[in-house]
């Protein structure tokens, strides 16, 4: 059996855990809403129409943020179609899915879904096909308290108190040629830092996210974001990134070292970014929002034929996660907590049946999909500060990131408990690894649990009618002896290991 070995100090601090690196997404895209979280006559469904059975397991996983209404869709959305009187409200073609958008659900309805739902809000406003006016009424209609046409419309439709949005996407994903307005990396720029100066004018207390780019494959990568941040570098507080990693051809090795391109793709963003701040003399430093991430196999989305009509709320992208897919995504979010330091938001995309770790039944059941599970107690055990962990680690050869460690591994420690959780996937396709861990710089700790998300076959899924068939799992054989740790982490498995004080 191979053997890998980490040390756990807390002097090996990177940053605090930053909670919104556990946000989520909801696009009007698909199921998302209708039948996602919305859907009036269910049999859990609230005053509102919202499903409280997908409310539960919202919280269950433990989402912290959730980006809306866009995606692709912002680009073509006027926001004013969601306002006021259902009845009274437009449909609209939305050209981004291919859909018809019946605007049963708008801000106002989202916005009391996220009360219930304990998230907070990050909102993106369309600057594809509309531009800095559109963008202040939003702001306006959000955020002021009274006394304007936008602020006293919104009480006029119930919510006699602000919405108080404070993080604001200035478009999304402007890089992309499939995007309704593309634009050039100095077009785009340009419009954003000028939407983004308004918008301070009417509310300086704003968290403004700009966008970088679609993914690190694309051609103008790294290139996009200097320039952009040339033009919107004082304005702005954070740079996007969005990656989306898949299985290609019975790869199994490469995707589940899928960290490795997020690794890459973020200490990319900021080193550019830092060079930007090196060439305009500025002293604050640009964050990264990791504000669309996920597995999703988009290649067979490429490949469908878009229907005939333009139906509302059709089945789209609903990817049914299996056991290596969770593993992944696990490893995704080492990756993320990792680089805390500077990826202090991010987004997992979407929530509910688009490649989502929620999925439901029009009118029947809910249920966790694989990778509910990495993500819900990632959320609910990373706590205090994260630690950097250099794992001593055999490597194995991969065909598109080369030689790769079989170990990946990162830890966080709450000073206040002196609890600490080491978070590790083996990325062996067919071998368990036998782990030391040097927790003496820890002080006197106990391994309190040990969980691990792995099984014989990594392809199984979970479904409606066998919703657990993939789900946490004790870790057996943990063993303590004075400083040393020593567990076996099976083949293609996420772990979590919770130390405790003696």
């Amino acid at each position: 059996m191979q053997q890998a070995h980490v040390t756990l100090d807390p002097a090996f601090r990177i940053a605090p855990v930053h909670r919104r690196t556990f946000g989520t997404f909801v696009e009007h895209l698909g199921r998302c809403v209708y039948t996602g979280i919305h859907e009036p006559g269910h049999a859990t469904a609230d005053e509102d129409g919202f499903r409280r059975d997908v409310l539960e397991l919202t919280r269950e996983l433990g989402v912290t943020t959730v980006r809306y209404p866009g995606g692709n869709f912002v680009s073509g959305y006027r926001w004013e179609d969601g306002i006021g009187p259902v009845e009274n409200r437009p449909r609209r073609l939305d050209l981004a899915w291919h859909s018809t958008e019946p605007n049963h659900v708008g801000l106002d309805e989202f916005m009391r879904w996220a009360r219930r739902a304990g998230v907070e809000p990050m909102m993106a406003v369309n600057l594809g096909t509309r531009g800095i006016q559109e963008a202040l009424d939003l702001l306006e209609y959000c955020n002021l308290e009274s006394g304007t046409h936008w602020s006293d419309l919104r009480r006029a439709n119930g919510a006699k108190e602000p919405h108080a949005i404070r993080m604001w996407c200035l478009g999304n994903e402007m890089d992309g040629p499939w995007q309704i307005g593309h634009k050039t990396a100095r077009e785009y720029g340009r419009l954003a830092a000028e939407t983004g100066r308004a918008m301070r004018m009417l509310d300086r207390d704003l968290e403004l996210v700009a966008c970088g780019s679609s993914g690190s494959s694309m051609p103008t990568f790294g290139a996009w974001e200097a320039t952009v941040l040339e033009e919107t570098y004082d304005v702005v507080d954070y740079v996007s990134c969005h990656a989306y990693y898949e299985e290609h051809d019975g790869d199994l090795a490469s995707f589940l070292a899928s960290a490795v391109d997020m690794d890459h793709f973020v200490e990319s963003v900021v080193a550019t970014a830092d060079s930007v701040r090196a060439r305009l003399g500025a002293k604050k430093r640009i964050n990264v929002s990791f504000d669309e991430w996920n597995v999703w196999y988009m290649s067979r989305f490429q490949n469908a034929e878009p229907p005939a009509d333009w139906p509302v709320a059709p089945p789209l992208l609903e990817d049914h996660y299996h056991l290596a897919d969770a593993v992944t995504l696990g490893g995704l979010l080492i990756s993320l907590l990792r680089h805390s330091d500077r990826v202090t938001a991010a987004s997992l995309a979407q929530l509910v049946n688009v490649i989502a770790p929620i999925m439901t039944e029009p009118g029947g059941r809910a249920w966790r999909q694989t990778t509910f599970h990495p993500f819900a107690l990632t959320a609910a055990h990373a706590r205090g500060d994260v630690l950097r962990v250099e794992p001593v680690s055999p490597v194995h050869e991969t065909a598109r990131y080369g030689e790769v460690p079989l170990l990946d591994a990162v830890a966080t420690r709450d000073a206040e408990t002196g609890e600490a959780v080491l978070f590790a996937v083996n990325r062996s396709t067919s071998e368990p690894l036998e782990l030391t861990v040097d927790s003496r710089g820890l002080g006197a700790v106990v391994p309190t649990a040990a969980i691990t998300l792995s099984g014989p076959d990594v392809y199984a899924r979970n479904t409606a009618d066998d919703p657990d068939r993939v789900a946490p799992r004790p870790l057996t054989g943990v063993t303590a002896d004075g400083g040393t740790l020593r567990a076996v982490l099976p083949a293609v498995s996420w772990n979590m290991i919770r130390l405790s004080g003696a």
